[in-house]
């Protein structure tokens, strides 16, 4: 018989690479996890890893394996799905998502549901996606709302269900008073010549730099920025122009101007549960709360 806690060390593997960041992962010495490993394969008679340059990487049977293990993982969401079925919402909800999420729907809908399922007890975490995806294959997020990026899991990945949310615009945000300002729309290419202030980290930076290459030019990227705020109150000093999704709750009063852009530059928001967990009663209730505030989040 397969030891389960054997087979979710494997699949830790798979989820982050290396036997060391898995251990890790799984609060295990790296020694222990491979011994964990070792014991499977001696247990199935079938070798899981093999030598590649300095590390490892799985065999087929371990892929085999694995699909057999994810469909496993799906098996026993359900079943807890069946054991909670009953009742209206109760317990702890963890979720997920990045600031502009958080700001902007898991706050509203934690309220929301707060006064609907007095039982039902929310809890926030902020995070980017791939800390997401590592928390929901951990167990430690019930949902998440991630940005669609290239590098997430497919959305074919059975360990996860990936399902649109809403498309998020970005906006040209400008000095006030600046040549554009008084534009209702503007193509991105009328901004190819200005200075320009750039997220430092992914998907945000991919976001941007795909916008103004589909426009069909490369920003001249002089400041770079973590926050949104931050970037907003660069362009209110006039070091030059930005995208900033219209999603992000900017500081009131600062004297920059956002204006729409044609060709709809966008990023598309997920929401992302573990396969089989999104008919919990707690996340149902979650998914319809956030069904009603997307379309007027980015009116």
């Amino acid at each position: 018989m397969i030891d389960l806690r054997r087979l979710h060390v494997l699949r830790a593997v798979a989820h982050y690479g290396t036997v060391t960041a898995a251990a890790r992962a799984l609060h295990f010495t790296t020694s222990a996890a491979s011994q964990q490993i070792r014991q499977l394969a001696r247990d199935l008679g079938v070798d899981l890893l093999e030598p590649q340059g300095r590390g490892v990487r799985l065999t087929p049977a371990a892929e085999s394996l694995l699909a057999h293990a994810d469909a496993i993982q799906a098996r026993w969401e359900q079943a807890e799905l069946d054991l909670r079925a009953e009742g209206a919402p109760a317990g702890p909800l963890r979720v997920s998502g990045p600031s502009t999420a958080v700001s902007v729907l898991l706050a509203p809908m934690a309220v929301r549901l707060r006064e609907r399922y007095p039982r039902l007890s929310v809890r926030i975490r902020e995070g980017g996606p791939s800390e997401a995806f590592d928390l929901l294959f951990e167990g430690e997020t019930d949902l998440a709302v991630v940005e669609a990026s290239p590098h997430n899991p497919p959305l074919g990945d059975v360990r996860f269900d990936q399902r649109p949310l809403l498309d998020d615009p970005f906006d040209l945000v400008v000095p006030e008073g600046h040549t554009l300002a008084g534009c209702e729309r503007i193509g991105l290419s009328d901004a190819a010549r200005e200075d320009w202030i750039a997220p430092v980290a992914d998907p945000c930076r991919t976001h941007v730099m795909s916008a103004c290459g589909e426009a069909g030019f490369s920003p001249g990227i002089v400041h770079h920025a973590l926050d949104w705020n931050v970037t907003a109150h660069l362009v209110a000093n006039r070091l030059g122009v930005a995208l900033i999704p219209r999603l992000a709750q900017l500081t009131p009063h600062l004297p920059i101007t956002r204006v729409r852009c044609t060709g709809n530059p966008h990023r598309t928001l997920l929401t992302c549960t573990r396969r089989g967990g999104r008919e919990r009663p707690a996340v149902a209730a979650a998914l319809a709360e956030l069904s009603e505030l997307a379309p007027t989040a980015v009116a």
